[in-house]
């Protein structure tokens, strides 16, 4: 068993079966892809940290968010584009089994992160008066903080679970990174523990944290209704609708991911969602904050005015 489990040393990541040329297309696309994700992020961190109107609670998240969406692109677009350059590349197991882990963090850290957020709009709108009280920077440290520890947790769990197996071939990976599940399809064991594993932290970190946002925004419908300025709850209607197209981005296409019928998303086509969830989201983040946020749009207004006036 123990020579079988160190047989496989590498793998070979299958990506996109297709022609040469289509392929050099989709290096150029996703290319201008990971630089926009990188380059709009950016941007939201920048103006958060340089206009002293964003040093809130809100978007102290917001900046762990963007810094989220860059890691989390940062741990499969590189070796994809590499994979598209020179199909043929092998990639180490040791190599596979860090992806699978900062992909991971990062994927459970973000979920954890959209149920903080939406907390923190929930205080906002329907506690107003003890806001500032509650949502207090030693507390938003905190949740922050814990979300990292907790998605980096779950994570360890899961490469635990995964070391444990023998690979001892196939070592071809039919996907664009060492994602959790192809993985585990190349093992020579049974996964079965790594199987429940998967559907329990599914559970935890997609469903329960998908219910808590939602029990929020019911909340934070009513508490709008009730606002009698028309301007405050067009500006509460506003900022509230950037966190739910979020929210419904990555919670969507991550539960038809892990907790759709096997059966009912081939392989070839469970990549495309894949790359809905771990480049479109990240990438479109910031345009959702950008476009439908008076506060991030005011923020870059006055960023630019400055710089031209300098």
């Amino acid at each position: 068993m123990e020579e079988n489990q160190t047989s496989v040393t590498e793998f070979i990541l299958l990506g996109f079966p297709l022609g040469p040329r289509v392929q050099m297309l989709l290096f150029g696309l996703f290319c201008l892809f990971y630089a926009f994700t990188s380059l709009g992020n950016g941007v939201i961190l920048g103006l958060i940290s340089l206009d002293p109107r964003l040093h809130t609670p809100m978007y102290f998240f917001l900046s762990h968010l963007a810094i989220v969406d860059v890691a989390y692109t940062c741990s499969t677009v590189p070796w994809m584009l590499v994979n598209l350059w020179s199909p043929t590349t092998p990639i180490s197991f040791a190599g596979c089994i860090t992806q699978t882990f900062f992909f991971l963090t990062f994927a459970h850290t973000e979920c954890l992160l959209l149920v903080v957020m939406s907390y923190d709009r929930y205080m906002a709108i329907c506690h107003p008066l003890r806001y500032s009280v509650i949502m207090s920077w030693r507390l938003c440290i905190t949740l922050a903080i814990t979300s990292w520890a907790c998605g980096s947790l779950l994570a360890l769990v899961h490469v635990s679970l995964i070391l444990r197996l023998p690979f001892c071939g196939p070592h071809e990976i039919n996907h664009f990174f060492c994602e959790l599940l192809s993985v585990l399809r190349l093992a020579c064991a049974d996964t079965w523990l790594n199987q429940v594993v998967i559907l329990a932290a599914s559970l935890l970190v997609l469903v329960g944290p998908l219910c808590l946002v939602l029990v929020s925004y019911v909340h934070i419908f009513f508490a709008v209704l009730k606002i009698q300025s028309g301007e405050g709850r067009r500006k509460a209607f506003s900022t509230c609708s950037s966190h739910l197209c979020v929210v419904g981005l990555f919670f969507g296409s991550a539960m038809v991911t892990y907790m759709a019928p096997k059966s009912s998303h081939p392989e070839e086509q469970q990549k495309v969602l894949f790359l809905f969830y771990s480049i479109f989201n990240p990438m479109l983040n910031p345009l959702i904050y950008s476009l439908r946020n008076a506060d991030v749009k005011g923020a870059l207004q006055r960023v630019l005015c400055k710089e031209s006036h300098s």
